[in-house]
């Protein structure tokens, strides 16, 4: 009986093992199969190409250009063409030629639609977005001139109200005389003839500075605190504007960034998008009372109301002079020196005028201007219209291969190849519309500033001959 038992045992032992290795084996195959699978051209999930400019920037780079290609390569311009090429013609067709006919041994009878999706998805560049937002955004660069007409910033902008403060300088050396008369009673006499010119909207301050004391050291303290409203902001009204002038005479220090300062807070509350602000400061000397007038002029330049700070030095040694140009400078400003009352009337009166060098010196868009804009704008350009091409190109040679080497049918190929080329074209010619577009409104810009220059240039120079 044990030889028996021994042969059933033995038989038992072996059948298990059998079934083990079938079982191990089938799992093998099954996990082969289930690699096998994955990794099968035949599963991948292609997405159907755009047919719009809009689609087409929008679209992902192909496989085949996210890994083997260099963006700068593909994106190179005009000028650096051997660059893409060397690589394309070196390399990436071999790759091509390598990769791509899998997916169409899986799939043998694709139409031009779904040839053409596969395509883009291996060989579509990826780059379109980012060079057509910049041409899409381009601005030309280019800047009207300012043109000085005679007219200074009391013009009134036709959707502001205008803020005229006028600050004079009633320090002690106001005192001295020009032409026979008191410095301070010429400067008023202008003064009130230039408000007297205001328009009604106009609204006109009057400020005095310096206006107290003696001019000694034992009331400093006094006179440069002495900075007063005397004619509040209003239009501009003749008996109440005489009256304001009339109330204060030169008396004593210079407190000029202490005024600006003054000026600073009393307009703060006109906001720039409604009001136009700008400060008179009348002075024939230089800040004595230890401020700084430079750094008031800047913080009211470039406060929130962006008030300007323009400057009359009313016979003015050449130290003021320096001074006053500075502060008229960081105040965004001009600056005017005058030495009697003629000029002090025709500087406010008749309002700032270009100098003959300004005239004969102006020009409108300079040559290297011009060069510029046209660089920056195909600098743009011109890789956008290198990547439509290329991409083109890519998949038109790409389609033909296929069809050669007889894994895409003929019919098909040559409509997919249609298609890569119409798509092609509906780039190229969105594209070249935009740049155009961009082209005529710098064209246009240069020519409005050329022809104001020149109008400009003809006028004045007429004047400049009467004169």
């Amino acid at each position: 009986m044990k030889p028996m038992r021994w042969c059933v045992g033995w038989l038992i032992i072996c059948s298990l093992g059998l079934i083990a290795c079938s079982d191990q084996t089938k799992e093998t195959e099954k996990t082969e199969a289930t690699i096998a699978e994955e990794e099968s051209p035949s599963k991948e999930v292609i997405p159907t190409a755009a047919r719009t400019v809009e689609g087409m920037v929008e679209q992902p780079a192909g496989k085949l250009i996210a890994e083997y290609m260099d963006p700068k390569t593909e994106a190179a311009r005009t000028i650096n063409f051997v660059t893409y090429l060397r690589f394309y013609e070196d390399e990436f067709v071999d790759i091509m030629h390598e990769k791509l006919p899998a997916y169409f041994k899986e799939h043998p009878d694709l139409e031009a639609d779904e040839i053409y999706n596969y395509l883009v998805s291996q060989l579509g560049s990826g780059q379109y977005k980012n060079f057509y937002e910049q041409l899409a955004s381009y601005e030309h660069g280019y800047v009207m001139p300012e043109l000085p007409e005679g007219k200074d910033e009391i013009e009134i902008a036709k959707k502001q109200k205008t803020n005229i403060v006028i600050l004079m300088d009633a320090s002690g050396s106001m005192k001295g005389e020009v032409d026979g008369r008191k410095k301070m009673d010429l400067a008023k006499e202008a003064i009130e003839n230039f408000t007297s010119q205001l328009d009604d909207e106009v609204n006109v301050a009057l400020f005095a500075y310096g206006h107290k004391g003696a001019g000694t050291k034992s009331d400093k303290a006094l006179s440069c605190g002495a900075i007063d409203e005397l004619y509040p902001l209003s239009s501009y009204d003749k008996n109440a504007f005489h009256d304001a002038m009339e109330s204060f005479s030169a008396s004593g220090w210079t407190p000029l960034a202490g005024a600006i300062e003054k000026a600073d807070n009393y307009l703060a509350s006109f906001d720039k998008e409604q009001y136009r602000n700008i400060v008179y400061i009348v002075s024939d000397g230089i800040e004595t009372c230890d401020g700084d007038p430079v750094q008031a002029a800047k913080q009211l330049n470039e406060s929130e109301i962006e008030a300007k700070v323009n400057i009359i030095g009313f016979d003015v040694d050449d130290e003021g002079q320096a001074q006053l140009k500075q502060v008229a400078e960081a105040g965004g400003g001009q600056y005017a020196t005058v030495r009697n009352q003629s000029e002090f009337e025709g500087v406010l009166i008749k309002k700032w005028k270009p100098s003959r060098m300004q005239v004969f010196t102006q020009q409108g868009v300079k040559l290297h201007e011009l060069v510029h804009q046209r660089e920056d704008l195909y600098a743009i350009y011109d890789p956008l219209s290198n990547l439509s091409d290329r991409e083109r190109n890519r998949i038109v040679a790409a389609a033909s291969y296929l069809k050669s080497q007889k894994w895409i049918g003929e019919e098909e190929g040559n409509k997919a190849i249609e298609l890569a080329k119409e798509m092609g074209d509906l780039r190229h010619a969105h594209f070249v519309e935009l740049r155009n577009r961009k082209s005529e409104e710098a064209e246009k810009a240069m020519q409005e500033i050329d022809d104001a220059v020149a109008a400009w240039k003809e006028k004045w120079k007429k004047e400049l001959e009467n004169e």
